[in-house]
């Protein structure tokens, strides 16, 4: 890591005017550093995250399937120390198996929302390569939304020792 000009604690203690001030090279290393801090607490908490899964984790699943389950919620102690452990359940469906099945319920006469939520979407890239007739159709149900901007910094050779 470079040496700081600006810790992590200290940008945390600035207003976002006291950010906007700083000179444009004490910015976009404060925005390095950080991104660099970031990183390195990533790779912490996964490497401390696999060690409790390496101390607690056999013996949690163990107090979990002793109670009859399969994923849920189990409560282990090891002397004082409480741990709870939390094993979600998640489904994912086969996408062809559904239409098919949607496919029998209509023809059989039932309604698809009685068995299968369905959300339909259209692509945006898709919906922009339709003829505007078709655009103008589909129009009413479609709502358009900001995303979130990003911002990317970048300092050009020449203009390197502005601020």
């Amino acid at each position: 890591m470079k040496e700081l000009n600006h810790y992590p604690a200290d940008l945390a203690s600035m207003t976002v005017a006291q950010l906007v001030s700083l000179p444009l090279r004490d910015f976009m290393e404060s925005e390095g550093h950080v991104d660099e801090a970031i990183a390195y607490l990533k790779q912490l908490r996964t490497k401390l995250d696999a060690a409790k899964a390496q101390r607690f984790g056999e013996q949690a699943r163990t107090a979990l399937r002793e109670s009859g389950r399969d994923f849920g919620t189990a409560h282990i102690s090891d002397g004082p120390l409480h741990v709870k452990f939390e094993l979600p359940k998640k489904v994912s469906w086969n996408q062809s198996i559904l239409k098919e099945m949607a496919e029998r319920i209509v023809s059989s006469g039932d309604k698809v929302e009685d068995y299968i939520d369905v959300k339909l979407s259209v692509s945006e890239s898709r919906y922009t390569n339709w003829p505007q007739a078709l655009q103008q159709q589909f129009a009413a149900a479609r709502t358009v939304e900001e995303g979130k901007p990003v911002l990317t910094l970048t300092v050009d050779d020449e203009t390197e020792g502005a601020q």
